[in-house]
């Protein structure tokens, strides 16, 4: 299938991208410029516009069989209103800008767009699938203004599916290559109170999650990502200890995580324990869908 993508040079973009050209797929890359270190291999097409705007790249989206919507200005930040603004343009008018550019029929066409478990918002103990409701945040609001502006696609008969992520575990990046090397320096351990629940999934199921949903062309909607055994942070903490051969005792005090990162602290500090209910339930198995054995694939290579 040919394949278009937007955030394709990103941390998840850039290993997804590998495994649909192993699987036979032809991908192009939306990115705002070419800086020498794009993957250069058979099947991969670069094209230079920028998602938020519209422009000539959109007359490309037309020809192909998949569009993949990964773009999004990164939340790991301290959200001041214009940083909010900015997390909101580069998700709304991007998936916007792409189902614009969808051909008036688009029944060919398979439309991912990317979300997160933040959707749900905060909660406790109580176990979160696909049908459970969006939360009142900041975070579960733009996640949820997100998804509407992807569903527009239905109109036109695009098959949509919303990929809805949990944190992303994988090499070279992403959350634990911030984490790592404070347990490196044995300045690892809980934040907060610890008791938190982390969704989370290995890179590699997430791309496999992909290859899946594509084959199986009944699943549309939301589709929860995340491995099946989410885990309190304090166990995930321990957990990466145990791994590193490092002390997992450093707690990081909630009110100073809140000081340094304000509103975005709470992200951090609260969370939600979420089952990838519809995967599951179509039959799609994870390779790493423990902890334990996901760390040491990433940090190990075993």
């Amino acid at each position: 299938m040919d394949v278009f993508m937007t955030g394709g040079t990103g941390f998840v973009g850039t290993y997804l991208v590998k495994i649909l050209i192993s699987e036979g797929h032809a991908v192009t890359i939306l990115t705002q410029a070419l800086t020498g270190t794009e993957l250069k291999m058979t099947g991969v097409a670069y094209l230079i516009g920028s998602p938020t705007i519209k422009g000539k790249w959109q007359e490309a989206v037309q020809d192909h069989d998949v569009i993949i919507n990964l773009a999004g200005a990164s939340i790991f930040s301290r959200w001041t209103q214009d940083q909010k603004k900015i997390l909101m343009s580069s998700r709304i008018e991007t998936t916007r800008n792409l189902v614009q550019a969808l051909p008036d029929s688009a029944k060919h066409i398979t439309f991912f767009s990317t979300s997160a478990v933040g959707y749900y918002g905060f909660h406790e103990d109580e176990e979160l699938i696909e049908s459970s409701p969006s939360g009142n945040d900041f975070l579960s609001k733009l996640a949820y203004d997100w998804e509407q502006e992807a569903l527009r696609a239905e109109e036109k008969g695009a098959r949509v599916v919303i990929t809805r992520f949990g944190i992303v575990l994988g090499k070279n990046g992403g959350a634990l290559g911030q984490m790592i090397p404070l347990f490196k320096y044995l300045l690892g351990g809980p934040l907060g109170s610890g008791r938190q629940w982390f969704s989370w999934v290995h890179m590699y199921d997430l791309a496999e999650a992909f290859i899946f949903l594509l084959s199986h062309k009944d699943m549309s909607g939301p589709v929860n990502i995340c491995s099946p055994n989410p885990l309190r942070n304090k166990d995930l903490g321990a957990a990466i200890g145990r791994v590193l051969h490092r002390p997992s005792f450093m707690p990081a005090p909630g009110f100073m995580i809140r000081l340094i990162l304000g509103e975005f602290g709470d992200v951090l500090l609260k969370g939600q324990r979420v089952i990838p209910h519809r995967l599951l339930e179509a039959g799609f198995k994870f390779r790493y869908p423990k902890i334990e054995e996901a760390l040491k694939n990433i940090i190990l290579d075993e």
